[in-house]
């Protein structure tokens, strides 16, 4: 079964927060987040220690603007509606971006996010806010890396020998060029002290590899998944020493189009990823970066630059649709096995979201809970955050 786009006058009307199902497709329950902001996007799904689920995103008027901040609602065991949300940034001078929240081995839950100015990614710092009531309150905002140019996106994972690995990606300025992501890397961030401090460690030969995600294989073996810069596939590389070093990025049979994709191990053992199936092959849509539509603020290349060469351009402004869940059972080298989420057109060439201009689903967010259910959580059109569950019977037997 696929889902078709609503129309985007419909989208705010939905933006209740109340779960719905579908008579027609048993075991799946769609809701649109409540938000008080015209764009949402980037959406994290977590769970509290209490088995609250919640959902962290931005949003505000367009990404890379000074009124971006964080928000987080949350969908209470047994409830049918998320709350409310609660803004969890608020630097009038920052675009505050890409959260996550991190349930840490000694149970404070940490809240991360990127801050830059307008849309100059290469300037960009990581900051925290750390809960010790266990996601009810959070303490105050600090900087966790200061190395400009460093985005998050993923969540940490904790490795066998308790070492916490932070993935991120490096954006990095072209002296005299605005940011477009064209020498754009992969590294990780390594705590061997709880989250006191980190040292990064670079992914080799990753220009291009974005948005790592790491899914623990068993024992010391980890594989990690990247969106893609040039939208050609998604990209995939393997760690035997739990993490700490990591092979070059492959391509896998999945198709991407400069968008972030999210994987988890399920308990029956398969790898589960949500992602466009699409990529640039499959369409001549394009834009010249992200922030075509903001004016650069504090000058060209405003964080650090490094001389680093590219063969090719990033490529943006592919369709983001359809907004798919593949199957793997084989450590995610194929992915045989794809179900559609929601389809339509999936236009990108604009962020403007307060003239319902841009359609995609995208950025999306996937956790198994006890039971074997998926929830999933994506961007609706840059208007919304839509949440999906998919109970273990819609799962099995969809097509």
């Amino acid at each position: 079964m696929t889902y078709s786009a609503l129309d985007p006058n419909d989208v705010p009307r939905r933006m209740t927060g109340a779960l719905v199902s579908n008579p027609t497709e048993p075991g799946r329950f769609d809701a649109y987040l409540p938000s008080p902001c015209v764009q949402n996007h980037a959406a994290n799904l977590a769970f509290l220690p209490d088995g609250t689920l919640t959902c962290v995103w931005f949003g505000g008027t367009m990404e890379g603007m000074g009124d971006i901040s964080v928000y987080m609602s949350r969908l209470e065991p047994g409830a049918g509606r998320w709350t409310d949300p609660e803004k969890m940034s608020d630097d009038p001078a920052k675009s505050e971006q890409n959260p996550l929240i991190f349930t840490a081995p000694d149970g404070r839950v940490w809240l991360l996010f990127t801050s830059q100015t307008s849309g100059n990614q290469d300037g960009a710092v990581v900051k925290r806010r750390i809960s010790s009531d266990g996601g009810k309150s959070f303490g105050p905002t600090e900087v966790l890396c200061d190395i400009p140019g460093t985005f998050v996106r993923q969540p940490i994972i904790v490795n066998g020998a308790g070492q916490w690995l932070l993935p991120v990606f490096r954006c990095i300025g072209e002296a005299g060029r605005r940011w477009t992501g064209d020498v754009d890397s992969a590294a990780v961030l390594i705590s061997h002290d709880q989250g006191r401090t980190w040292a990064m460690t670079e992914v080799p030969d990753s220009i291009g590899a974005v948005h790592m995600n790491i899914v623990p294989a068993g024992g010391d073996a980890m594989v990690a998944f990247y969106r893609n810069r040039f939208a050609a596939h998604v990209l995939r590389s393997q760690s035997s020493d739990a993490g700490l070093n990591w092979t070059a990025p492959q391509p896998v049979d999945l198709p991407n189009n400069n968008s972030s994709i999210q994987a988890i191990r399920t308990k029956n053992g398969a790898i589960a990823m949500v992602y466009n199936h699409s990529n640039a092959s499959m369409s001549d849509a394009r834009r010249h970066s992200l922030y075509d539509e903001i004016e650069a603020d504090g000058g060209e290349g405003s964080g650090t630059t490094e001389a680093v060469a590219s063969a090719r351009p990033a490529v943006w402004g592919v369709p983001r649709a359809p907004l798919s869940l593949a199957f793997s059972t084989d450590g995610g080298r194929t992915f045989p096995r794809r179900i559609d989420l929601d389809t339509g057109d999936g236009y990108c060439l604009s962020n403007n979201s307060k003239d319902s201009l841009n359609r995609e689903f995208s950025y999306p967010s996937i956790v198994e809970d006890g039971e074997g259910r998926l929830h999933i959580a994506y961007t609706y059109f840059r208007r919304a955050i839509k949440y999906v569950r998919l109970d273990r019977g819609f799962i099995e037997g969809a097509k």
